[in-house]
């Protein structure tokens, strides 16, 4: 499987999906048509060695990157105050 070419903006956008707890590997193919190790390969090319270790620490075993893995339903989070902020009068003044 060849790896897409990537614009340096796509780029950005997958190291900043990786960051995400919440965004799966999943995800990221989905949208970008990278597998994990593609993106993990993307990580340690782009990123300082300091940060590289540390998302790599982070994100080894963890659950909420793997859908199969994951309890999580629904991974998009809506705050319970979201209703009241989309009808904000504030925000609708002119």
């Amino acid at each position: 499987m060849d790896t897409p070419t990537l614009t340096a903006e796509d780029t950005n956008r997958v190291i900043e999906m990786a960051w995400e707890d919440r965004t799966p590997f999943e995800a990221i193919l989905a949208q970008f048509g990278l597998p994990e190790q593609a993106v993990i390969e993307l990580m340690r090319r782009e990123l300082k060695a300091s940060s590289w270790r540390r998302w790599r620490a982070r994100v080894q075993g963890r659950p909420t990157k793997h859908r199969a893995k994951s309890a999580v339903d629904d991974a998009r989070f809506k705050s319970k105050a979201q209703r009241s902020i989309t009808f904000n009068k504030i925000a609708k003044r002119s």
